[in-house]
């Protein structure tokens, strides 16, 4: 079995894919741009155990009117989950285990209108496993 180790952009060139699933994979480095660059009409991304992905999930704005699930979870992924709040389409996010950061607070009324499911990280104030220390938090 042949590993492949490097930066591959042209294998993320996919004009009509709509979903994507990579999970396990530790030898083929990945950016968040490079992904959604070439996948234009891009509505599900499931990344899961991938240490070698990177980037800021600002990146993903580019696919702010397609993306209804996002799943990045045990990834080397940062920036603010507040930067996916007005995709108008996302109803799942799932940013466990990541490097993200933010504060549920920020949330206002016209964040996050589809949003059926949302897991954050630890770095999330108000995120998996804090405990908030008064019950106005």
């Amino acid at each position: 079995c042949t590993r492949l180790n490097g930066r591959y952009p042209f294998l993320f060139n996919f004009p009509l894919l709509h979903n994507l699933r990579i999970h396990y994979e530790y030898d083929l480095k990945l950016d968040l741009e490079i992904l959604a660059g070439g996948l234009p009409l891009l509505k599900e991304l499931y990344c899961h155990k991938n240490r070698s992905l990177t980037g800021n999930i600002n990146c993903l704005r580019v696919l702010k009117d397609t993306l209804t699930k996002v799943t990045i979870s045990i990834c080397c992924v940062k920036g603010s989950f507040m930067d996916l709040a007005d995709f108008p389409c996302l109803e799942e996010l799932n940013l466990t285990r990541t490097l993200v950061t933010g504060d549920i607070r920020e949330i206002g009324k016209r964040d996050f209108l589809a949003l059926e499911t949302l897991t954050l990280p630890s770095g999330v104030y108000g995120g998996m496993g804090y405990k908030f220390q008064r019950i106005s938090d």
